[in-house]
This record gives structure tokens, sequence and C-alpha cells, in this order.
């Protein structure tokens, strides 16, 4: 071989390198961020031209596709769409969009994940036609099924979730819509379904399970407040408050009452249980100022506030305000008013975190991925994301919130021969009906579930309905579904 033939051969070598290095960096390294890129439609047109991967449920698939007589070669198909839209969603080739799973797990559902790279080529190589993967979900249908129907028409939402693992399990929201419509390749009909959507004061494209108008907690906040008094190491179940019946707010000239219009209880002080078990506002008020919003603050962001969760769905961060309060802003976040905010998700995460001896878990949606194959491509690991209480404070925050339910606030959440912890709340929103809420656990002494109720609109009931009376049968449905009752 010559030495300018020798040279070219190494150059078209190097080149060859350098091709198959900055193709292979395109089709591994850089293909999530790629097909994450709005600009990028190549990866949307992708999602058509495969038959994507199913999501499935219990074993069924809820999100599937079929073949398509048109353009797009696949149609996209959803069982119980009402039901599963806040956790699907849906896509569609006409409008150019996806939410839900369908987003979320885009890459996955359509094939063109990085990680499916080498099954990607062994499909080209065998001459099979290209095919996404399968999700499965954490969500339990029957579960599912039971928070739907609790709602029964109600403006609200439910979110279960395993304590111990952060599985979610259910996530119903209401009003709901059907998501085939919007899978429609029928372009006119597609868009006046959602031209009528976004225009329906009801708003039925929220997934009020963890994001939409955010409601204020009410006296499901109670439980952070009564947690950070426990660990502060400067209060006890049996610490005392001041009993009156009225409470003027610090430096304000607003006043607070309990519901019952009167004193939490007889006598001139009243124990944080009773308080708790009994949901009195002023003795709430009263610790928050003690306390501080500060200690508040910290104690509300160990459970997950002011932050947004991706399960893979991303979630409204519920608020706690960062910015330094004044004492009579402090003392209404007492009892979950003034300026905080949360998702059914959020106080589903504290009631977790209580149950499960103060570890508060991250919560996800997804188990597996399956591949076309039936190979397990991915296993979705439960991750802690932080302690928020040490267990024995933890248990006895818990044996508060059982009294709740047993003999105080929250009866109507009592399951037969089963100990049940819970707090309902009854959120005021100005002159506008109440929002109410439930956050518990069943069973006390090995919990198998958290679940989140709100109820906005008032449940129909203006300012006259509570969180007990509404909110807590509906959070009772869920827990007897988990728990097969």
């Amino acid at each position: 071989m010559t030495k300018e033939l020798r040279r070219l051969s190494i150059l078209m070598l190097v080149m060859f390198l350098a091709l198959f290095g900055s193709t292979s960096v395109i089709q591994v390294v850089q293909a999530d961020e790629l097909a994450l890129n709005s600009a990028n439609t190549r990866a949307l047109y992708d999602s058509y031209e495969v038959q994507r991967g199913s999501i499935i449920a219990g074993g069924t698939a809820i999100a599937s596709s079929v073949p398509s007589n048109d353009v797009y070669s696949w149609q996209r198909v959803y069982v119980d769409a009402d039901m599963w839209a806040p956790v699907t969603g849906y896509i569609n080739p006409v409008l150019g969009s996806a939410t839900g799973l369908e987003q979320a797990e885009n890459q996955v559902l359509s094939g063109t994940a990085g990680s499916q790279f080498l099954s990607r080529l062994d499909r080209i190589l065998t001459g099979q036609p290209p095919r996404g993967s399968n999700v499965e979900i954490t969500l339990d249908p029957v579960v599912q099924r039971a928070a739907y129907d609790a709602l029964n028409g109600l403006q609200g939402a439910i979110v279960a979730i395993e304590p111990s693992t952060g599985r979610i399990l259910a996530m119903a929201t209401s009003p709901s819509y059907d998501t085939n419509l919007l899978a429609s390749h029928d372009t006119d009909a597609v868009e006046m379904t959602y031209d009528g959507l976004v225009a329906d004061p009801s708003h039925p494209l929220y997934n009020r399970g963890i994001g939409g108008d955010l409601n204020p907690p009410g006296s499901t906040f109670k439980l952070v407040v009564a947690s950070a008094a426990l660990a502060s190491g400067r209060y006890t179940p049996d610490s005392t408050l001041p009993n009156p019946a009225i409470y003027q707010l610090p430096q304000s000239s607003r006043t607070v009452r309990n519901a019952t219009g009167g004193t939490c209880g007889g006598g001139e002080t009243v124990t944080i249980a009773d308080a708790l078990r009994l949901s009195c506002n002023i003795p709430f008020a009263e610790l928050a100022v003690e306390l501080g919003d500060t200690a508040i603050r910290d104690e509300a962001e160990k459970y997950g506030f002011n932050r947004a969760f991706e399960m893979p769905l991303e979630s409204t961060p519920s608020g706690y305000p960062r910015s330094i309060m004044d004492d009579a802003q402090t003392a209404l976040s007492g009892f979950g008013q003034g300026q905080v905010t949360a998702t059914p998700l959020q106080m589903a995460m504290v009631a977790a975190g209580i149950a499960n001896g103060g570890i508060v878990m991250n919560p996800r949606m997804v188990d597996t991925v399956i591949g076309p194959d039936l190979t397990v491509q991915q296993t979705v690991e439960s991750t802690e994301f932080g302690r928020a209480l040490e267990p024995g404070l933890a248990e006895q925050l818990a044996t508060m919130m059982v009294a709740n339910v047993s003999d105080g606030a929250g009866s109507n959440a009592r399951i037969d021969g089963v100990e049940v912890g819970g707090k309902t709340g009854t959120a005021e929103n100005g002159d506008r009906p109440y929002s109410l809420w439930f956050a518990g656990f069943a069973p006390a002494d090995d919990p198998q579930v958290a679940v989140a109720v709100v109820v906005e609109n008032g449940g129909g009931q203006g300012q006259s309905g509570s969180g007990n009376s509404i909110a807590a049968p509906l959070a009772k449905k869920v827990m007897e579904a988990v728990l097969g009752r």
C-alpha cells in the first residue's frame, strides 16, 4: 500500500469513526433531550407511525392503539375514559398535543426513548414493525372505580396512596371528560369538543388531584401544625392552650371562632389532642403563633409543601408562604386558612407520612415498562422524600388522628372493625362556598392506604356542608375498596 493510500485510508477511518460517534451521541445520549424539544416535530410524528404501547392498570389496557384508516396509521382508544382521564390524558395528531401519562411517558409508549435504542435496532434488523413499550401503572382499577363513583358528580378530587411505598392507588377527579373524543382524528369534531371543555366554567380538563385552582386545606392542615409542635420538643399531645370562645387575631380587629361557636369543650384550657379531636380553630391559631411561621413552614416542607412532584405527572406545588408572615396571618395558617393552599396529593402525603412512622415517600404512578417482546425494560423503585417526624412522635400524632374519627369530628369515616385515623377540614373561601376535606389512613395498626378528598363548591350546599358530612364518607368508600370491605 502506498503512503498516500495509507493516509487516505486512515482519514476515511477517522471520518467514519467521527460520523459513527456523532450519530451514536444523537441516537443514545441526546435522544431524550431532543425528543422533549417542542420544536422537534419528528418525535411527535413518530408517535403515530408506530403501534403505540398500552397503558395498563391491574392487568387491563386502559389506553391502547387500534389500526386507523387514515394517514396516522393508528387510533388511540381509552377504556372507561372519564374515570381514567386525569391519569391517561390523551394524545392527538390533529391538535398536535398530549396530556397526562400519554405526554409524560410519550417516549416509552412510542418506542423513541434513548433506553430503547437497542430494541429499535433489533426490530429493524429482524424486519419487525416498530412498536412502543407498555407502561404498567400503580393505580388499582377497583380503587379508582370506588373513588370516581364516590364523587358521583361532585366537583372535586380523591387521591389514595400506599403509605409505605408512595404508590398511587387512585387519582379521580370530577367533573371529567371523554378522552376518546379528544383522541379522534376528525379535526372539526375534536376542535369543537376541546373548545367546549375549555369554555366550561367547571374546568373538566383540570386534574384536581394534583393541580387546577388550589384550595385552602382548612383543618386538615392542623396535622402539619400539630406535627411541628411535637417535633419542636416543646409540646406533647397533653400540652394545654387557652380555651376562649372568641380569639382576636394579633395586631388585627378580626376575630376567629370555633366551628361550634363556643369553647373547645369545657374548661379554661384544652389539650392539643382534644383540640385536634374536636377540630377547634382557636387553639390551633394560638399554637401557630407560639410556634411561629418559620417552624410551621419548615415542617410543611418536610411533607412536600412548596415542591412539585413528578410521578411522572407533574403536580402543582402546594403552598405555605415563603415570605415571613405577621402573627395574624400565621394564626390563620394554624387552621389551614389565609395564604395556605394544597392539592389532595399533598394532603394524602401528609396522612401517609404520619401513617408510615414519619417517613414521607415520593409519590409514583408507574411500576414497570414492558417491551413489545414482553421483557421488563424498566422497574420503578420506591424512594423516600424524607423524614417529617420521628417514629415515636408520628405514633402519637396517628393516635390523635384515630381519636378524631372514633370519638371526634371525623366520625363519618368510621369503618366497622377497622381503626381509621383521619382529619376533616371545612375551608372558607370568602363569600364563596366552602372547600370540604378529609385526609386519613387505614387500618391504624398496619396502614395500607392514605387518602385525601376535596369537594369544591361546598358540595352543592354552599356554606352549610362540612368535611365530616360530605368528604369523610367518600374517603371511607375508598379505604373500604383498598381493604376489600
